[in-house]
């Protein structure tokens, strides 16, 4: 949690490191994109941008506390990045400057986040919404929602729809505890 690295898929051989204040839990996938790795995490830790030259060095592009996703991923469409940041709320950021472009506290709680078609679709761990919503750097342009039915009963009292939602061959996947729901979004 204290380091960010690159290793040779090869023979696993450490090819650059950068220091990272991840705290408690870093669970986000980093983002890697032409030559660059970001980084996010929860507990206040914020976000990074790495640029990796020649050599294997890397250098940090930027570094700030405006995406701090504590674990329903961020994803990257075209040049922005879209998550839900604690304290923030749902957020497109600029993946070369980490500047943010918009965000929107109020539309959905905290969840987590997948992207086809140019399309977010976005899940309130809380209530169990199911939101989609443009990619866009326009803003929160909602197209549709649903809440998941039904939900779990096997659930602890503490916790939540902490599910990815994934989509694959035009089916969306949702799992809830022992619960698996598969929509048909090609249409």
């Amino acid at each position: 949690e204290k380091k960010v690295s690159g290793v040779s898929a090869a023979d696993g051989s450490l090819l650059w490191t950068a220091d990272w204040p991840g705290r408690t839990a870093v669970i986000p996938t980093p983002i890697v994109h032409d030559g660059y790795v970001y980084v996010t995490a929860g507990y206040g830790a914020g976000c990074k941008l790495l640029k990796i030259g020649p050599g294997n060095k890397a250098e940090e592009v930027y570094n700030n506390r405006l995406m701090k996703n504590h674990h329903g991923g961020v994803v990257l469409v075209g040049e922005h990045l879209y998550g839900y940041s604690d304290g923030v709320g749902w957020l497109c950021q600029d993946f070369k400057t980490g500047e943010e472009v918009w965000s929107e506290r109020k539309k959905l709680g905290k969840g987590a986040v997948t992207c086809a078609d140019g399309m977010l679709y976005c899940l309130d761990e809380g209530t169990g919404a199911v939101v989609l919503v443009e990619a866009s750097p326009k803003g929160w342009n909602e197209k549709g929602r649903f809440i998941l039915e039904p939900q779990s009963k096997n659930r602890s009292s503490r916790g939540k729809v902490w599910t990815h939602p994934v989509i694959s061959g035009g089916k969306l996947y949702l799992r809830d505890q022992e619960n698996l729901y598969c929509y048909d979004i090609s249409g």
